[in-house]
């Protein structure tokens, strides 16, 4: 079972509102971790977007972050974090992505990306539009200790406080 970004955020409200706040902070960079062909982890910075209710994975063409994925749909999203002590959170989300090929859509996402930050792709034909499918998420803060709070799909969020 994987969920689309709006279902995520109704079955994990406070682990979305950490990472959407986070993501937001950091101007949407986010740090991208994909299986290597060769078995190795890899990881890479990207701009996510969440757009009409689902978690975009998109950025350049040809980079090795796309051909692993195509090999390999799993991956993991994490907010950049540059706080050491993590005053204001962190979170993490994983899952694995699907190639949406919706020309369409893929118009109405150029526009809004043009509208939000000038960067034009309207007219463009996107080959790969990888939507996010999520199974599991994390997030952590700082509150009278150390605060965990986990999900995995089907369940419901956890949250555990370590002093």
């Amino acid at each position: 079972m994987s969920l689309h970004w709006d279902e995520f955020v109704k079955t994990a409200p406070h682990i979305a509102e950490v990472f959407l706040r986070r993501h937001a902070a950091t101007g949407n960079l986010c740090f991208l971790g994909t299986n290597r062909s060769d078995g190795f982890p890899r990881v890479s910075p990207m701009e996510p977007r969440v757009f009409e209710g689902e978690l975009w994975l998109v950025g350049m063409p040809g980079t090795a972050k796309f051909r692993d994925l195509d090999a390999d749909p799993r991956f993991t999203l994490h907010t950049a974090t540059v706080d050491t002590q993590v005053s204001d959170g962190d979170a993490k989300v994983w899952g694995t992505v699907e190639n949406v090929q919706d020309p369409a859509l893929h118009q109405r996402f150029a526009e809004d990306l043009f509208a939000q930050t000038g960067f034009d792709l309207r007219g463009q034909t996107f080959d790969r539009f990888l939507g996010a499918r999520l199974v599991g998420a994390a997030a952590v803060e700082i509150d009278e200790g150390l605060v965990i709070t986990t999900w995995k799909a089907g369940g419901e969020e956890k949250r555990t406080l370590k002093n």
